[in-house]
C-alpha cells in the first residue's frame, strides 16, 4: 500500500500515526482522503511579504518593548528557529527563543526573514 504526497509539500515520505498521515519534512498533518492545506496551515509573511517557516531565521526591524519588562528586543536582534503559531487570536504568530531575553512571542509584522 501506497501512502499519498503530502498535500502541502508534495514530499514522498509520508507515514501514518494512527488514523492521521503526517508528512516528516514540513510535519503537516491531515486525515486520509483530505487533500487540502486547512486553515490551520495559513500562510504566514513577513514584513517584507516572504513566506516564513518553521526553522527560519529572522531579524527584528523594530525596538520592540517587552511587555511587563524594561527590557527591549532591539532593531537588528537575529532570531534563529522560529516556530509559526498561524491560529494566533493575538496577532502574535512566531514563537521564538531570543538570547539574552528568553522564550516570547512576536507578530510577523516586525521581522524580516534572514
Amino acid at each position: 500500500m501506497s501512502l499519498p504526497q503530502c498535500p502541502k509539500c508534495q514530499s514522498e515520505y509520508t507515514y501514518e500515526d494512527g488514523d492521521l498521515l503526517i508528512c516528516p519534512e514540513c510535519s503537516h498533518e491531515w486525515k486520509d482522503g483530505e487533500d487540502t492545506v486547512t486553515d490551520r496551515d495559513a500562510v504566514i509573511k513577513d514584513a517584507h511579504g516572504n513566506l516564513l517557516a518553521d526553522g527560519d531565521s529572522v531579524t527584528v526591524i523594530k525596538d520592540l518593548k517587552i511587555k511587563g519588562s524594561s527590557s527591549v528586543v532591539k532593531v537588528g536582534t537575529k532570531v534563529k528557529n522560529i516556530r509559526l503559531v498561524p491560529d494566533a487570536s493575538d496577532g502574535h504568530d512566531i514563537d521564538c527563543k531570543i538570547d539574552g531575553i528568553g522564550q516570547m512571542k512576536l507578530k510577523s509584522e516586525y521581522v524580516k526573514k534572514a
